[in-house]
């Protein structure tokens, strides 16, 4: 009997080893340029290499992160890529996070320099329409005079700016600063001469006070107020500043006290706002089709398998309707997940490929942007008629709307990109975001804290702003999460988007961009994302009901 116990545990060994050997021989090799082999054989994005998260089931995508994994002609960025030496220092970020020009301060006669402590620029980054520089100075009027239509000299220059002596406009701040930003040269002449007091003349271009220095001078303000745009000051609002709270920020008897809106309520540990009732649906569309994802339970469900398109999606969540659009196509479509329905309806074809959606939850209306025809375009939810709103734009990509105030904000990302606030009928226009401004592809609304969040693509960053253009923030940077951002939604404390270069979808705080989870990898071929919850869509005042009843019938 022992002999043939042992010879029956050597056939099991045997048997063991031939099935691991063919299920390791049955895995896919793994693209070395892109992929990390995994110490089991599965295949992982190198991205996502020594990022302090385990994706490896062994964890050994977490080993040996202490020593530089880049070869001796790379260099290693703050992140942990590699790039190829040469890019070092040339002016371009090919870290994504900056860090391979950090340290360049020296500019080569053939680059542009961004002022002390930036990044250099290569001289075909100058006049290009993007702002590379933090402060846009590569774009300055003085410095592409040359390069546009010169200017006509002129005395048209605002108080807060320096007029070259071709009559081109500059920033005060600007004015000897070491870098000309002049096409001539002029606001670095006559630097020298230290009884030279540029704050005699309009303030400096400062808004509150105006300090002389040796060479040039500061825009300073009263200790409420900070300072924005070199020469601006705007009152601090502390609730922002240091983001005390989730939702409404309360001033009573010189104290402030943290409530939230209606329809949430304050968890006693955490202090965030918790929306009440049916639980949050994360919703999506992607080559598998409209894809819900319970926040809570983790349930996870496939509506319209293999649905027409996948594109920017929004969602009306007292009825549980999904519209989405086909990505370069003129389709909208329409479903309910609440009916677990097999097929999409076609609720409109549309003139040109659609890139942005948004649901008007209180008058019925849906929105889009067509970035062919330069138009905002909106209808009723019944799919009865359409018709273009604005014309005009400039590459229009994203679209968010605001029943309760009225308004409708716009992404435009073309050679002038810009976010505006937009009334409903479309016929008054305010200019939220118009500097540091590249790529604006994704917004997303905090409805409770009237605040705007953007995507900017050419930034690999996202923005927050108020609802009248102040107190902007970037919350989350580079992070090899934000390559190809495919949407954005805000909801309770938590930012979430999806990024196609990673095919994975993440959360992180709305207030910093800390605690960054990724919910969900290998999503393919993503389109749109949406949060889902009957809070998003309360109605807080009957007033503004009926003082905006009207609207659709206007339209």
């Amino acid at each position: 009997m022992g002999h043939l116990g042992g010879s029956f545990l050597l056939i099991a060994l045997l048997i063991l080893l031939h099935i691991r050997g063919a299920a390791s021989h049955s895995l896919p090799a793994c693209n070395q340029q892109l992929e990390f082999t995994c110490s089991d054989g599965s295949c992982l994005s190198k991205l996502k290499l020594c990022d302090g998260h385990t994706d490896c089931a062994d964890g050994s995508d977490e080993h040996h992160c202490g020593h530089s994994r880049c070869g001796k002609d790379e260099f290693t960025c703050r992140s942990r890529r590699c790039i190829s030496s040469k890019l070092f220092c040339n002016g371009v970020d090919d870290c994504g996070d900056g860090s391979d020009e950090d340290s360049c301060h020296s500019c080569t006669p053939g680059s542009f320099s961004c002022g002390p402590g930036e990044a250099c620029l290569p001289r075909n980054k100058l006049c290009d329409g993007w702002d590379d520089c933090k402060d846009g100075r590569d774009e300055a009027r003085g410095l592409c005079g040359s390069v546009q239509a010169s200017p006509q000299k002129s005395s048209a220059c605002a108080a807060s700016e320096f007029q070259c002596g071709d009559g081109a406009c500059i920033r005060h701040a600007w004015r000897c600063d070491h870098s000309p930003d002049c096409a001539d040269g002029s606001d670095e002449e006559n630097c020298d001469i230290s009884n030279q007091d540029e704050c005699q003349e309009n303030n400096g271009g400062c808004s509150h006070y105006c300090l002389d220095q040796p060479i040039g001078f500061l825009c300073r303000c009263p200790d409420n107020m900070k300072l924005v745009e070199d020469s601006r000051c705007e009152e601090v609002d502390e609730c922002l500043e240091r983001d005390i709270c989730d939702q409404l920020c309360v001033h009573r008897n010189d104290s402030l006290t943290c409530e939230c809106q209606e329809g949430y309520h304050m968890d006693p540990l955490t202090k965030e706002c918790k929306a009440e009732g049916r639980e949050a649906q994360l919703v999506f569309s992607s080559s598998k089709g409209i894809q819900v994802k319970n926040l809570i339970n983790k349930e996870y469900s496939i509506f319209v398998p293999h649905s027409p398109g996948h594109g920017p999606i929004a969602v009306l969540a007292s009825t549980h309707n999904v519209y989405w659009a086909e990505r370069g196509r003129g389709s909208i479509y329409r479903m309910s997940v609440a009916e677990n329905a097999k097929e999409a309806v076609l609720m409109l074809k549309v003139q040109s490929s659609v890139s942005g959606l948004a649901v008007d939850w209180i008058h019925q209306l849906l929105y889009w942007t067509n970035v062919e025809a330069g138009s905002l375009n909106v209808a009723p939810l019944d799919g009865s008629f359409q018709r273009q709103l604005i014309t005009g734009l400039n590459k229009p990509s994203a679209v968010a709307v605001d029943p309760l105030q009225g308004f409708l904000f716009l992404a435009q990302c073309g050679s002038a990109p810009v976010i505006e606030r937009v009334t409903q009928d479309g016929r008054t226009k305010l200019p939220l975001v118009t500097s540091l401004i590249r790529q604006p592809v994704a917004l997303s609304l905090d409805l409770p804290r009237r605040l705007l969040y953007w995507f900017d693509q050419g930034m690999r960053s996202i923005s927050r702003i108020d609802l009248e253009g102040r107190h902007r923030k970037t919350v989350v940077e580079s992070n090899g999460y934000l390559d190809r951002l495919f949407g954005l939604a805000v909801f309770e404390g938590s930012l979430y988007w999806g990024d196609e270069a990673t095919h994975s979808i993440c959360r992180a705080n709305k207030h910093n961009g800390k605690n960054l989870q990724v919910m969900m990898s290998n999503i393919t071929v993503s389109g749109g994302l949406v949060i889902a919850h009957d809070a998003q869509n309360a109605v807080e005042h009957f007033e503004v009901c009926l003082k905006l009843k009207s609207q659709r019938s206007k339209l």
